[in-house]
């Protein structure tokens, strides 16, 4: 990978390599991670954008709408709704509409989708410290802060 982006910087030398690099390792990383990530969950009957569903899910006591779901999980509109229903399939969530506004509908864990987070979260913690066990804590929050940094800057600049 290293030595491609390299002949494509000698190649034009206005090609910004290093950032290159980076948008590289950020992909790479993910796709590792979700790999096994996937792994994991195909045993409890689960993909990886269903758990990151159900953990958005349990960090909202009320419930989330679609639209926050959406948001939330980083997933595009139809997707959620792909992945909500999947999950109401699954017993693991459930949808309906807010007290406050009827118009609105608010999904949530069910019981079942609580009971499958308490087995899933130490499985996954034990993968996302591994994942991340060659940097020490104060290089992990540093990587946090910087890659916070890169995001907050795409988002200003949209």
């Amino acid at each position: 990978m290293l030595s491609r982006l390299q002949q494509s910087q000698q190649r034009h030398p206005g090609f910004p390599r290093d950032q290159a690099v980076l948008v590289r390792l950020v992909k790479l990383l993910h796709r590792l991670f979700n790999d096994n990530a996937n792994a994991l969950l195909r045993e409890h009957g689960l993909n990886h954008p269903e758990y990151n569903v159900l953990i958005m899910l349990d960090g909202s006591s009320e419930g989330l709408s679609p639209g926050e779901l959406a948001e939330a999980t980083s997933e595009k509109a139809a997707n959620t709704t792909r992945l909500v229903d999947q999950l109401l399939g699954k017993g693991l969530v459930t949808r309906s509409p807010c007290n406050d506004d009827r118009r609105r509908l608010l999904v949530r864990l069910s019981p079942q989708g609580e009971a499958l987070l308490e087995v899933l979260i130490p499985l996954i913690a034990r993968q996302l410290e591994g994942f991340f066990a060659p940097l020490a804590g104060d290089e992990q929050r540093q990587l946090e802060q910087l890659l916070q940094q890169v995001v907050a800057g795409v988002e200003a600049g949209q």
